[in-house]
């Protein structure tokens, strides 16, 4: 069996539908990107699910190109040119994220739009009970990924001048309409907890209606991390960003405690204590000290809207790999995921009140 990181670390074959012209690439960066020097070589990376990603090399310096996929695409996805924004504005404020370049959307280049940043060098994690380190390696990790996510949510997003990069309040119900459209569009077969799941969210939204920048898709498998320190070098994959309730975010990276191994090394199951990983308790009440809040109330709302979420963007990755532009071939087996989420998305609401 295959494990995540086989799958989606090193570099592979670029598919014919994902190929581009690369002088007309080296001209653009040599015109765009301070510093560059050609020739260019291209390798795509294996990951990058939604928006293909290559690594650009030069004989000086490496760098990474993400682009949107050719196709019909499903509305509001592979936003690229966000993910720029996000990146370029987070990196004025020390937050670790990779420094960006140039965004293009001038599609006559590489075939869509596409954005350049700095390859980090570092290690990532596939598998959340961090099998590569030892015990006392494993905290340490885990503390400083929640740090890191209390220290986005601490941003003051209008100082940053990300002020219009969401709309703030009604974070929730905005999400919830959204991932209900979107899943809609992507439907290749009924499921009833999907269905249930779409009529009883928008009942239960809390009160609270905090606004942060939110990242979206916070996990291990995200995040580089140094080499050798218990230290996040830069944050990938924003993809998802706005600006939206920080619990949504901090119960998305929660959600791994309640996953099983076979779903990017969850921890449901296992013994944390052994393996040296904080508790999901211990982890809210990091979160809780770093940004200052009393707790984490409505976790198992958040979490039943996180797992619907989730739910709703692996159809979607379904439905484009049957549509054959999907960027990776693992897509397809993506699908069969759907189901067994929806229904633990549900369990989480009954636990909530539904």
């Amino acid at each position: 069996m295959t494990s995540a990181a086989d799958e989606f670390t090193g570099f592979a074959d670029t598919p014919e539908h994902l190929k581009f012209d690369e002088a007309a690439l080296d001209a653009y960066m040599r015109e765009n990107v301070e510093g560059y020097a050609g020739p260019l070589t291209v390798k795509k990376f294996k990951g990058g699910q939604s928006n293909p990603t290559y690594l650009i090399t030069t004989p000086a310096k490496k760098y990474v190109l993400r682009r949107k996929p050719p196709g019909k695409l499903l509305p509001s996805a592979h936003a690229v040119d966000r993910e720029y924004k996000v990146m370029t504005a987070l990196g004025t404020q020390n937050f670790p994220v990779p420094k960006t370049y140039a965004l293009c959307e001038d599609e006559s280049v590489v075939g869509t739009a596409f954005f350049i940043m700095d390859f980090v060098e570092g290690r990532i994690f596939w598998d959340a009970s961090l099998p590569e380190v030892e015990k006392e390696a494993r905290a340490p990790l885990y503390h400083a990924l929640i740090d890191t996510l209390a220290d986005l949510h601490n941003v003051d997003y209008e100082k940053a001048g990300l002020g219009d990069y969401g709309k703030p309040g009604n974070y929730f119900e905005r999400q919830i309409g959204r991932w209900s459209k979107q899943y809609a569009a992507a439907e290749t077969g009924t499921i009833e907890e999907m269905d249930n799941l779409m009529k009883w969210l928008p009942t239960a939204i809390p009160s609270d209606d905090a606004t942060s920048i939110v990242h979206g898709d916070y996990r291990f498998d995200n995040a580089i991390m140094h080499p050798t320190e218990p230290k996040v070098l830069a944050m990938l994959d924003w993809e998802l960003s706005t600006l939206g309730h920080p619990l949504a975010d901090f119960t998305y990276f929660l959600m791994v405690w309640h996953m099983p191994a076979s779903v990017r090394g969850g921890l449901l199951g296992a013994d944390l204590n052994a393996l040296g990983i904080p508790t999901i308790e211990e982890a809210v009440e990091r979160y809780s000290a770093h940004t200052g809040r009393d707790g984490v109330p409505d976790v198992n709302f958040c979490l039943a809207y996180n797992m619907f979420r989730l739910a709703s963007i692996i159809q979607g990755v379904y439905a484009r790999s049957l549509q054959g532009n999907a960027s990776s071939p693992a897509a397809k087996q993506m699908g069969e995921n759907v189901k067994p989420l929806a229904a633990l998305a549900w369990s989480f609401a009954v636990k909530a009140g539904a």
